[in-house]
């Protein structure tokens, strides 16, 4: 069995609202579905990321760039065909970033494959740890002209829909003004509701450490990238340290290495890295090891169709975080093989690979390659 070829397919949903969070606004979803096909006709099923003016461009690398790599090749093969991928990075004139997030692509693609082929989930080849994992709603968005009011509407519809609690979003306003917001939160919510909060490199130290003052005594699960990114490991670990709350960062990081630095300063408790931005999954398991060596927990930033197999494979994987309808399409309405949400806790596909399988409809209906 050999490759054949890949088709890559960017997919873009408008959104009904504007999404603001610290300093940056979401209008729409997108994604890239990458199916890689073998000569015997198998073939893999999987999308990843949510860029959009790069959708473009990360496409062509997957099909002019990657595809000679791996056509020809034993799908079986990934670790092998990861590095032949990876030695597209060292040309130090190219956006690196577009480059990992293709190879993400392709190797997501490649996994699911290798998951088809032998017929079993991905989580279960790599360990089988458990097969439910809490999920967290990422809410909290700015999107109300009267937010305080909205912010118990949110609460409750985050319950109705099953999830176990949400991240909440601050960082736009004032440590003061974000602190009154997540208290309203908590008050709606009841303590038996998992709440944290991610302030997206917003935040000074001093910013930082006046919220979590603010909301000590708020059961905070944890405070995610509370710190301008420019100095983010010094000042993720003086949070850390001084606040008394647990950090979380690490999704804006692209490699093992970045990773690394974050353990080794003792800036995180929880480290998020992202598969669809940081060169796929296998990258992701190599950071799971390095943290579980650092004695740091796993999350996943965002994209529950790959994060939750990855998170359940393993000892110290954590929270799985997903959107609610109208913030993430792709994944309420494109991925047609979505479990149910019960008791808090998301069941893993027991399908092979991903287990992912998608609706042609509405796939046909929002596909930009035409």
């Amino acid at each position: 069995m050999t490759i054949h070829s890949i088709e890559c397919i960017p997919v873009k949903m408008p959104l009904s609202l504007t999404f603001h969070g610290s300093h940056y606004q979401m209008r729409s979803r997108c994604t890239l579905v990458t199916r890689v096909r073998t000569d015997d006709g198998a073939q893999s099923t999987v999308y990843t990321g949510d860029e959009d003016e790069a959708q473009a461009e990360i496409r062509r690398i997957v099909l002019e760039e990657l595809q000679p790599i791996v056509v020809g090749e034993d799908p079986m093969r990934v670790e092998y065909l990861w590095e032949r991928m990876f030695a597209l990075t060292r040309d130090i004139l190219r956006n690196r970033g577009l480059v990992l997030q293709a190879i993400a692509c392709v190797d997501a693609a490649l996994n699911d494959l290798v998951g088809r082929i032998l017929g079993q989930p991905l989580f279960r080849l790599w360990g089988g740890y458990r097969d439910t994992l809490p999920m967290l709603a990422i809410a909290g968005y700015y999107t109300q002209e009267t937010p305080e009011a909205a912010i118990p509407v949110e609460v409750e519809r985050v319950r109705s829909l099953g999830f176990a609690g949400m991240k909440f979003k601050i960082g736009k306003l004032s440590a003061a003004e974000d602190a009154r917001r997540v208290r309203l939160a908590r008050e709606a919510a009841g303590g038996d509701f998992v709440l944290a909060v991610d302030a997206n490199q917003a935040w000074s130290r001093e910013e930082a450490l006046e919220f979590a003052r603010r909301t000590r005594d708020l059961d905070v699960a944890w405070f995610e990238e509370p710190c301008h990114w420019e100095n983010d490991h010094t000042t993720l670990r003086d949070v850390r340290m001084m606040s008394g709350l647990p950090v979380v960062a690490g999704q804006s990081e692209t490699s093992r290495a970045g990773c690394r630095g974050l353990f080794e300063a003792g800036a995180v408790d929880q480290c998020n890295f992202d598969a669809s931005w940081g060169a796929g999954p296998t990258e992701w398991r190599r950071v799971a090891a390095l943290a579980l060596c650092h004695a740091v927990r796993m999350g996943h930033h965002e994209e529950p169709q790959i994060a939750a197999h990855l998170l359940a494979s393993i000892p110290h994987g954590t929270y799985l975080e997903g959107f609610l309808p109208e913030r993430d399409p792709v994944f309420w309405e494109l991925l047609a093989s979505r479990s149910p949400l019960e008791g808090g806790r998301y069941r893993v596909p027991s399908g092979p690979g991903w287990g992912i399988e998608l609706d042609g409809e509405v796939l046909e209906r929002y596909r930009i390659d035409r």
